[in-house]
């Protein structure tokens, strides 16, 4: 037999719990760490998600070896967060106002409660993929990989807990638009779709959006940093060499990699143009 439910009595209780919700997960000392960890679920859950899906509507899902299927979902899981920090960052960087040339103050040392908040989220999973990347080493990437997971997690770190240089870090985090055109492209490979005209397409559209979003946006970053280089200064002397070097290193692997995609795609269409 059921108890009837005093109202007032249930009224006190969602009001405890949302004070409760308030005052710990959404405090300022502690919505950055929830974020972190929101960023860790949302690992998991795309992980096993893309392999329930997979295993549903993918027939060539079922004839990958074992390595093949933790990429496969590992892959995934970094489109989910790449769909999700481009948008972020896109946003604060061009349309929140957060750090508009209408604003007092230095551009290097502005955050916001969502800026906090989605870096959290990346931290997450920077984390979750880095793990990966070692305990499968050199399965899902070599030396490369960690190098650039690792600096990009020390990067969005000091960002988050400093609120300096989020500008910055968000225009490089854009360059994550990439990642959903290299997965589908290793998906294509590993499903033997190569000659396919999707593989075309593919490798043209990373192209673009790799000479836009990883040597473009760099090399504007790059001058940004050089004309306000007075705001950079007024950053912590860490926090200044971030700014200074981290770009530096992360572009020219972007070149190196760029070379690569430029070379694939001249042997993509050289076969095309055969056949």
């Amino acid at each position: 037999m059921d108890l009837p439910v005093n109202p007032i009595m249930a009224a006190k209780a969602y009001k405890y719990k949302t004070e409760l919700l308030k005052d710990y997960l959404l405090a300022d000392s502690y919505i950055s760490y929830t974020a972190v960890l929101g960023g860790l679920l949302m690992c998991k859950l795309s992980y096993d998600i893309t392999h329930i899906i997979s295993s549903i509507y993918f027939k060539g899902y079922a004839s990958l070896t074992k390595m093949q299927k933790i990429e496969w979902n590992n892959r995934g899981m970094s489109t989910v967060h790449a769909i999700f920090i481009t948008i972020m960052s896109a946003y604060l960087v061009f349309f929140s106002g957060l750090f508009s040339d209408q604003l007092d103050g230095p551009v290097t040392l502005r955050s916001s409660h969502l800026s906090n908040l989605t870096l959290g989220v990346s931290i997450g999973y920077f984390i979750a993929d880095l793990a990966m990347i070692f305990w499968f080493y050199p399965s899902l990437g070599g030396m490369e990989y960690v190098i650039h997971h690792i600096l990009s997690l020390v990067c969005v770190v000091y960002a988050m807990l400093s609120g300096e240089g989020q500008l910055y870090t968000y225009m490089v985090l854009i360059s994550e638009t990439t990642t959903p055109g290299i997965n589908l492209r290793w998906f294509l490979d590993v499903t033997g779709m190569k000659t396919s005209k999707a593989y075309l397409v593919n490798g043209v559209a990373m192209f673009v959006t790799w000479l836009a979003a990883r040597i473009i946006l760099f090399i504007y970053l790059f001058y940004h940093i050089l004309i306000n280089y007075d705001q950079v200064k007024q950053m912590d002397t860490f926090g200044c060499l971030l700014v200074s070097v981290s770009p530096a290193i992360l572009f020219v692997m972007n070149v190196i990699w760029f070379s690569k995609i430029v070379r694939g795609l001249k042997k993509t269409l050289a076969k095309r143009h055969v056949e």
